[in-house]
């Protein structure tokens, strides 16, 4: 009788079986696919929400700017006028931290954000983020 005790007890302080670490280590990998597959394009969204609403305030600080002095940077001085007039405390950079493209074209300023990829041109995450839009921030 005394051997079965120790034989359960031994059995009971064995730990998990194989088997068992793989089940929970499967229920694990299940739960971070599921919080993934829903968090993944919010974080997407939200970086380019962010990026609009940068380009917004860049845009705010270009008003300020060109109150002030009559007309806007030019394309060569760019986003640094704003920091040097103190219109922006620094030169931001974009969600995916590239620089944020300053064009003056024709006197009409145009700040642009190049997306996940940093290139021109793109879809989804990819996609360029531009003031030029019609209506930036829609959804």
């Amino acid at each position: 009788m005394d051997t079965t005790k120790k034989q359960q007890r031994r059995r009971r302080n064995r730990g998990m079986t194989l088997i068992e670490i793989m089940v929970v280590i499967t229920i694990l990998g299940l739960i971070a696919a599921a919080v993934g597959v829903a968090v993944i394009p919010q974080l997407n969204q939200a970086r380019r929400d962010r990026a609009e609403l940068d380009i917004k305030s860049i845009q705010n600080a270009l008003k300020l700017y060109y109150t002030k002095k009559g007309n806007y940077p030019d394309t060569a001085t760019g986003l640094r006028g704003l920091v040097e007039m103190q219109a922006l405390e620094s030169i931001p950079r974009d969600p995916w931290n590239n620089e944020y493209v300053y064009l003056n074209e024709g006197g009409k300023p145009v700040i642009i954000s190049y997306g996940g990829d940093g290139t021109a041109g793109g879809e989804g995450q990819d996609a360029d983020i531009s003031s030029r839009d019609a209506n930036p921030g829609s959804k």
